[in-house]
């Protein structure tokens, strides 16, 4: 072979031109054993390479070409690759990769992909070096003019070390260029799919995007506000839903993926990527409640002189960090309850979310609840949120997840935790009882408005809204806390029927149809409009304690007013039409016998709040609106004549059906606003009319 290799080599260079397939795969054979003797080199890399390396410049020129005689030294370059501790080569291979014409960068790119396939298979000689190499340059391969190169770089770079590629993905997947972006996603999640199961590879991932995140901002920090600067992890993190397809097992997934968030509570990269799994979190419910249970307990206790360091005037740049640390580290397990499905909480059976809350024996002989010495997540959380020391932002969002507990868990106890904090005017435990009903209400609707403690609720929401109170002070705040609660209990109580969510519901709804016989909108609904000294029913009313006489003041009232506002901020689509037919005609009936001239303006706010946020479901309503609108702005107070003004503009600014029916009262609407804009002591009475005069004069 040394005397006549080359001339061999000529010989079967001759025969792959051939079109006779079954002779180039011979020679193709031959060239393997007899010029590049890879039998031999599988069995030991102590060779002479001297006939390889003279044949490989010839075989390299063929890769100038695209025909059937570079198809066939495709496999023949790949195997040699493969086994050569020579990167020659392979560089070779890469500066055709890299530089070449078309033809040489799609017969570049097939050996590649020819030597991945190889080293697949085989032990694996290629260096660390050289498959980095490999990388770079299939990386630059995603900006390829050439679509049938791109899509190939795209479908082998998954198959390399993911360290190798992973971290330039990320950062070409945030490219300005349209091609390099898409391939670059698209290279990402089939990396994903190939690495289904590794938490390494998701990790990296997230330290990848982390990383990023992080220059971003540094970038912002130095002054640096172009189109750069700007980073959203969700640019990437889109395409986990596709790879969580694939997952089969998540409980060797999600127990790491907690646990790494726990090590980084302040990492809102892990947040964000939870909340695209969120759904397949339930699959692996009881892995993410005993992290979360055991990271809790573990968790110090904050205490007053936690807070009181700054009083005490030791406070310290080191005491700052602390204090950051360790509200982050407070909220963080709260992170992952909160992303948690609904149908996790359902589950009252559970015995990490639940254990023994729903005993009747949990109470104490002072009628508070002992929820301190109960070993699961809903009793820490309840702990969080009601706790007489904590940071609040953890407060809010314990209580928040305390809306989420089942009704019949939670309501016993928040029921038991409002009365003492009313006892005693604790504010703080009475918004973060307030904040869990409002989200249970909102999350459940009607499956918690049954529960049989609502009645005894709403009567404590009634005392708190009669006490006195400034504006802005804590009281008005948890005014305004309960007035949202029982704007929540109209919409609740408006849900049809068929929309329950739970079936406990049904299971509670005996009772249940106590609540709804005193029904709250009733009841605000008399509040509001019931003016004189007389008897009125408990059942209209509502309360359970024995009818009385007397009048309703006027600053309750007005909250009632209140409470129909937000109903109609918060009320759904379904709902719209059943509020409207109980409170428009009635509000429209009262206001005219109504003696407080304040009342009447809080009405009229009402039913400009309706006609904003109800849209069609007012039509049926719109001319008697437009003639109260008219009857307020001529012999109104001047709050009712605003009021009346901003009825008449929330009218003409309604749906077109809406405009029509009222068009025939335009005329007079005219004669009333030209006079008022001329003639009104109030300025911003005159200006607001002058405003609507245009609107109706033009055409």
């Amino acid at each position: 072979m040394s005397e006549y290799g080359p001339q061999i080599s000529r010989v079967l260079l001759s025969q792959l031109q051939c079109a006779d397939e079954d002779v180039i795969d011979g020679a193709v054979c031959i060239f393997k054993a007899a010029i590049f003797k890879m039998n031999h080199l599988s069995e030991s890399s102590c060779t002479d390479t001297r006939q390889m390396d003279a044949v490989l410049p010839l075989l390299l020129h063929l890769l100038d070409e695209r025909d059937g005689m570079a198809r066939a030294v495709v496999m023949l370059i790949a195997e040699y690759c493969s086994i050569s501790t020579n990167s020659q080569c392979l560089e070779e291979v890469l500066k055709r990769l890299g530089n070449g014409n078309v033809p040489q960068r799609r017969n570049a790119v097939d050996v590649i992909s020819e030597l991945i396939h190889i080293s697949s298979d085989t032990a694996n000689v290629l260096s660390q070096s050289m498959w980095q190499d490999i990388a770079n340059h299939l990386l630059e391969r995603l900006g390829d003019e050439e679509l049938g190169i791109r899509e190939k770089a795209s479908n082998m770079l998954p198959t390399i070390d993911p360290a190798l590629v992973l971290p330039a993905l990320v950062r070409l997947a945030y490219s300005p260029g349209e091609i390099i972006r898409s391939s670059a996603c698209d290279a990402i999640i089939e990396l994903l799919k190939y690495h289904n199961q590794k938490f390494e590879v998701i990790c990296m991932l997230l330290d990848c995007l982390s990383n990023l995140c992080q220059s971003r901002n540094l970038l912002r920090t130095t002054g640096d506000t172009g189109e750069g600067s700007k980073f959203d992890a969700d640019g990437v993190l889109r395409l986990i839903p596709e790879w969580s397809k694939t997952v089969q097992d998540w409980n060797a997934l999600i127990g790491p993926l907690i646990d790494k968030m726990f090590e980084e509570p302040s990492n809102a990269t892990i947040v964000k990527f939870l909340s695209y799994i969120n759904e397949h979190l339930s699959e692996a419910a009881d892995v993410v409640l005993h992290r979360v249970l055991l990271r809790m307990k573990g968790q110090k206790e904050v205490d007053e002189s936690f807070f009181s360091r700054g009083d005490r005037g030791t406070y310290t740049s080191k005491d700052s960090v602390e204090l950051q640390d360790s509200l982050f580290d407070r909220l963080c397990p709260l992170l992952v309850i909160r992303l948690l499905p609904l149908r996790v909480f359902n589950d009252l059976n559970s015995h990490r979310m639940y254990g023994q809350l729903l005993n009747p024996g949990i109470m104490h002989d002072n009628g508070d609840i002992n929820i301190l010495d109960h070993d699961c997540v809903a009793a820490l959380l309840l702990n969080r949120a009601f706790g007489k020391f904590e940071f609040e932002d953890v407060r809010k969002l314990a209580a928040e997840l305390c809306g989420r507990i089942h009704p019949q868990v939670l309501f016993p106890i928040v029921c038991s935790q409002l009365e003492h904090a009313e006892d005693y005017r604790d504010i703080l435990k009475i918004k973060a009882c307030l904040f869990s009903i409002c989200t249970s209400l909102v999350v459940r609707g009607r499956d918690s408005l049954l529960h049989p403690v609502i009645l005894k609720i709403r009567k404590m929401l009634e005392t708190v809204l009669s006490w006195p109170s400034l504006d802005g002070d804590e009281v008005s705040k948890a005014q305004h806390g309960c007035i949202d609660c029982l704007a929540l209990m109209i919409c609740a109580e408006l849900q049809a029927p068929e929309s329950f969510n739970d079936s406990t519901s049904r299971q509670i709804s005996v009772v249940g149809d106590a609540v709804i016989r005193n029904s709250v909108l009733t009841y605000v609904m008399k509040q509001l409009t019931h003016d004189k000294n007389e008897f009125v029913s408990p059942q209209k009313l509502g309360s359970e304690d024995s009818a009385f006489e007397a009048s309703v003041p006027i600053p309750f009232r007005l909250c009632m007013a209140n409470v129909l506002i937000s109903a109609c901020q918060k009320i759904l689509d379904s709902g719209k039409k059943p509020f409207a037919q109980k409170t428009i005609p009635c509000l429209i009936h009262s206001v005219k016998g109504i003696m407080h001239l304040e009342i009447r303006a809080a009405c009229i706010q009402v039913l400009f709040s309706a006609v904003y946020h109800l849209k069609s479901a007012v039509l049926p309503y719109a001319s008697d609106l437009l003639n109260l609108s008219l009857e307020s702005l001529v012999k109104g107070s001047e709050k009712e004549r605003m009021a009346g003004a901003k009825l008449m503009a929330s009218l003409m600014a309604s749906e077109e059906a809406v405009v029509e029916t009222i068009s025939g009262g335009l005329l007079e609407a005219r004669s009333v606003l030209s006079n008022i804009s001329l003639t009104d002591s109030s300025m911003d009475l005159r200006h607001v009319c002058k405003k609507l005069l245009v609107c109706i004069t033009s055409p």
